[in-house]
């Protein structure tokens, strides 16, 4: 598929339509889902689509670990339901400074490990050779970490005397689009003993002897619950059947931007911001110094997952950050089995609200007025430098929003 943006009107000519205009769409975005083609609550493609048309979201942003392969399906439903597309992806990095001073930074069990984000990357995808070398590298380097864990889950089934075992193979298919992740194991666990012990007693007996004695605490009927105490007590640090990453499993922090870099994308770090009892990592816990970590990265984009954050801290941070002239988008993720709201809230469902909703606008249409410059040719918010534009952020926020509005106004009068 062609990238749509490149027949769109001039800058000029889509600001003037959305000045002109008396009938603009408001703007409801979520910035950060994962597809099936990582992990995701979702079954389907279609399925995340139907949700967003039955909550009124129109701008949505793909945001898988590692792969773009998703893209094309993602952008064919965009288009079948009116919906802006962002093209985004995820890495887990590593900074050994900090992981040899003890410092977390946004994974709040690993001191070191580093999840970051990549918003608005050219469409189709596209890496030169060697970034794309490094990237397959690291995606068969944790398929290496996931054999070996489902190696040792076998190696339990066999000595319990049990006559089956899991394949991963079959997982990959039955489970995975590509990649396999813990969380897909986790679903074949479940399904594994649902399909093998007629009765919950069994089940529950089965889980027991793989979580070396713990009785589990879910029912097979919570589907969710049950997937995540497996993945949990299996397959996580201190897991029975847990086998440790090779350091070559996580790209340095430097390596992920340039690869963002080479994709057309805005290096974006996703901030983990408080837990439930109101503490942060070391990384996150002083705005001004986190600024200045990020900055001195080439990175001037967060975002964040509202609905694991207090809206009061929430909007202290992001309204510090929006006034240092970064790009903030929101996202709810949709990468564990739990099916929740597209619309976006902070913790406890704790509606946005007026200045957070405006942020999040801001961003999401940076990010469009990104992919609409890459699609003619130009830099769009990463300047030749590999910098930030910063200091133009108002004029790709209205460029943007011109570009969002031009593509819902074109959907809405087809159909």
């Amino acid at each position: 598929m062609e990238n749509f943006l490149k027949y769109f009107p001039s800058p000029a000519d889509l600001i003037h339509g959305k000045n002109s205009s008396k009938s603009n769409i408001a703007l409801n975005p979520n910035g950060h889902i994962h597809t099936p083609y990582s992990f995701s609550a979702f079954s389907d493609i279609g399925s995340i689509f139907s949700k967003a048309a039955a909550e009124g979201i129109n701008v949505l942003g793909i945001n898988d670990f590692y792969v773009a392969d998703g893209y094309e399906a993602f952008l064919q439903g965009a288009v079948r339901s009116g919906v802006f597309p962002l093209f985004n992806i995820e890495f887990i990095g590593l900074m050994k400074d900090e992981q040899s001073r003890g410092i977390r930074i946004n994974d709040p069990n690993n001191p070191g490990r580093i999840y970051f984000c990549g918003k608005g990357l050219d469409f189709p995808f596209h890496l030169k050779p060697a970034n794309l070398d490094a990237l397959d590298a690291v995606k068969e380097e944790s398929q290496v970490q996931l054999k070996a864990m489902l190696a040792r889950l076998n190696n339990m089934i066999k000595e319990a005397g049990l006559p089956f075992h899991l394949d991963f193979e079959v997982i990959r298919k039955s489970f995975a689009k590509e990649l396999v992740r813990e969380r897909h194991i986790a679903k074949a666990v479940r399904s594994l003993a649902a399909v093998n012990f007629s009765s919950e007693e069994a089940r529950k007996d089965f889980l027991e002897m793989l979580y070396g004695g713990k009785k589990s605490r879910y029912g097979f009927d919570e589907t969710a619950a049950i997937e995540n105490e497996i993945r949990s007590n299996i397959l996580k640090a201190g897991g029975t059947a847990f086998v440790e990453e090779d350091e070559k499993s996580f790209l340095p922090v430097n390596t992920i931007i340039s690869i963002i870099a080479d994709a057309g994308g805005i290096p974006c770090y996703p901030v983990l911001l408080d837990d439930p009892s109101g503490k942060f990592t070391e990384f996150e816990s002083d705005p001004a110094k986190l600024s200045g970590s990020l900055r001195r990265l080439g990175v001037g984009c967060i975002e964040l997952i509202p609905g694991r954050n207090s809206h009061r801290i929430l909007e202290d941070f992001t309204g510090f950050f929006d006034s240092e002239k970064f790009v903030i988008t929101f996202g709810t993720e949709h990468n564990t089995p739990e099916m929740v709201p597209l619309n976006v809230t902070a913790r406890g469902g704790v509606p946005l609200g007026a200045r957070l909703g405006q942020i999040n606008r801001r961003g999401v249409s940076v990010i469009a007025a990104h992919q609409y410059l890459r699609s003619r040719g130009e830099n769009g918010f990463i300047k030749s430098d590999g910098r930030p534009d910063s200091w133009k952020i108002d004029e790709f926020a209205s460029l943007g929003e011109a570009v969002i509005q031009h593509y819902l106004g074109i959907n809405k009068n087809e159909n």
